[in-house]
């Protein structure tokens, strides 16, 4: 079973939003996918529930819920995670992953956020020893921005994969809203989010973003 966890302890970054478009495009592609929503307030399960059923069907877990139940068929595991996650929390979701995926916004603050956490994520035993690999999104950007140029030299400047630049579009609330994915969207409406998505999406299916 593939296993990949969007992570970042800072809140507001795009974690559910990963996360659904994840979930959305394993389901359009025929796998067999489940999403663990680890976040109490259930952004993930919510969107789920206005998922239509025209649509591929994608199991929904209630991660806050132990023992968690994963169908014995699952091909992709998704999990959703909460924000301000830290020490002993953050060990135990690694624990479940083979790959993590961490989106960072542009602005100062969330800059300085995600380098902490990604200090501190970096000591975790299986990320030490790569047994878990972790890739960072800069997500919601505006390219032609200062603060996205900071942020750029920011995530290029760290020791794991900076894999994407997804951009500030209302393409994923309108998804959303409808309980989609963007790659579930009317192709010419999309065609630049999906390109945007290709480098992520060849990560995770590559030796560099799947344990050995």
């Amino acid at each position: 079973m593939r296993t990949i966890m969007v992570l970042n302890a800072k809140g507001g970054c795009g974690k559910s939003t990963l996360t659904t478009n994840l979930a959305s495009h394993f389901a359009s592609k025929g796998k067999t996918v489940a999403l663990a929503d680890f976040d109490v307030q259930g952004s993930s399960l919510q969107w789920l529930a206005s998922r239509p059923e025209t649509h591929p069907a994608i199991h929904g877990l209630a991660g806050w819920e132990a023992p968690l139940r994963v169908p014995k068929d699952t091909e992709v595991l998704v999990f959703d995670t909460p924000a301000a996650v830290h020490g002993k929390h953050v060990t135990d979701l690694i624990r479940r992953t083979q790959s993590v995926i961490i989106p960072v916004l542009p602005s100062p603050m969330d800059i300085r956020a995600a380098s902490r956490f990604i200090a501190d994520l970096l000591t975790v035993g299986k990320v030490s020893r790569d047994e878990v690999k972790i890739a960072v999104v800069a997500n919601r950007v505006r390219e032609n921005t200062r603060v996205y140029h900071n942020l750029y030299r920011f995530l290029r400047s760290l020791e794991i994969p900076f894999v994407a630049v997804l951009r500030d579009t209302q393409n994923y609330i309108r998804a959303a809203e409808r309980g989609l994915g963007i790659f579930e969207m009317a192709p010419s409406m999309v065609e630049q989010d999906i390109k945007q998505w290709g480098p992520l999406l060849r990560w995770l299916n590559s030796k560099r973003g799947i344990p050995e």
